[in-house]
């Protein structure tokens, strides 16, 4: 049993998991290690759980298919192709309006491109994904050690599961997988309505398969969006007009409840979260402009945290964390600008 376990969460926020994948970029550069040797379990929710699922991959070597260099170029070459609403979608409107906005098809063509023909219980390290049942009404986590006891039960395509956590409701439709030899399936959308941040359920998780270790637990976020919705422009609001802002809502209130709990249970060296204030970003926004400012904020993350990212590659490679490094993240916590600008490039 590992004296410390290593836990990683990230959340959901569609394109804009390309700020989680560059700080684990600078993490494997840092570690010298892939993130799938650097962690023993690796949850995700949405786009945390595509990135946690192709991290873990393992190519016909048996090393890992991708690093999250590689995952950053998902999101710039797949992304606008994803995401794109073609004119000939855009004259079908008043369709489109009782329908998902994007096309499930160029989702899973893409993520089947990258994932397929992995199943669950192949990945590297043991992996945890987050979806909803809107049938049963609850949620359904995916993990990879129970595909591996009970691969008939329990096995899914790497690629079906990446879907399902991905089928944000409005934005995709939702995936229907069958288990049990066919005799029974789930009907599956985006984990982000009930645990948009996973970090809560990867405690748990590590907490049941581990009970008498040490966990170290990283959260990883998308970026989160200061934007207020005033009353009186809500009080007017139906149905329609609440469709997508209450996804954002539902998510941003979800992740932020989950961090102010973990940062009450765990010491300050045992949790840490890296997340960045948005000035503005849909998660479906993958226009080049959006790619560049996504990555620039991830960019003032690896700058502004540096001294906490030091102090966690510490930890992941030895254990142990200097208590130099520590310091130098409190003195750049407090040095960090109240608006959050950029720092300069």
């Amino acid at each position: 049993m590992p004296e410390l376990v290593k836990v990683l969460s990230i959340d959901g926020g569609g394109v804009r998991g390309i700020i989680p994948a560059t700080v684990l970029g600078k993490i494997e550069a840092k570690t010298g290690k892939p993130i799938s040797e650097s962690f023993d379990l690796i949850s995700g929710t949405s786009t945390g759980g595509l990135l946690a699922l192709a991290l873990t991959k393992p190519d016909e070597e048996g090393k890992p298919a991708w690093s999250a260099n590689d995952l950053i170029g998902f999101y710039e070459n797949e992304g606008p192709r994803i995401f794109t609403v073609w004119r000939w979608e855009r004259l079908r409107g008043v369709r489109k309006l009782f329908g998902a906005k994007h096309c499930g098809k160029r989702l899973y063509g893409a993520l089947s491109s990258y994932l397929e023909p992995a199943r669950l219980k192949d990945t590297l390290t043991d992996v945890l994904v987050v979806t909803y049942d809107i049938e049963r009404s609850m949620p359904w986590v995916f993990r990879s050690r129970k595909a591996k006891a009970s691969p008939h039960a329990y096995d899914f395509s790497v690629a079906d599961v990446a879907y399902a956590t991905c089928a944000a409701p409005t934005y995709f439709p939702p995936m229907r997988m069958f288990m049990e030899e066919g005799r029974n399936y789930l009907a599956l959308v985006d984990g982000g309505v009930v645990a948009n941040n996973p970090a809560m359920h990867a405690y748990v998780e590590a907490r049941s398969m581990y009970p008498r270790s040490d966990i170290l637990l990283v959260s990883l976020g998308t970026g989160m969006i200061h934007q207020r919705i005033p009353y009186t422009s809500e009080r007017g609001w139906g149905l329609f007009k609440w469709a997508q802002p209450i996804m954002k809502v539902v998510f941003d209130g979800v992740s932020r409840s989950v961090d102010t709990h973990l940062a009450q249970l765990l010491r300050e060296d045992r949790y840490f979260r890296f997340q960045v204030e948005l000035q503005q970003s849909s998660m479906d926004d993958a226009t080049p402009w959006s790619i560049r400012e996504l990555k620039l904020r991830a960019e003032y993350i690896l700058y502004h945290d540096k001294g906490r990212i030091d102090e966690l590659c510490e930890l992941l490679s030895t254990g142990a964390a200097p208590a130099a490094s520590r310091t130098a993240a409190l003195e750049i916590a407090r040095r960090r600008p109240a608006n959050g600008s950029a720092p300069p490039y």
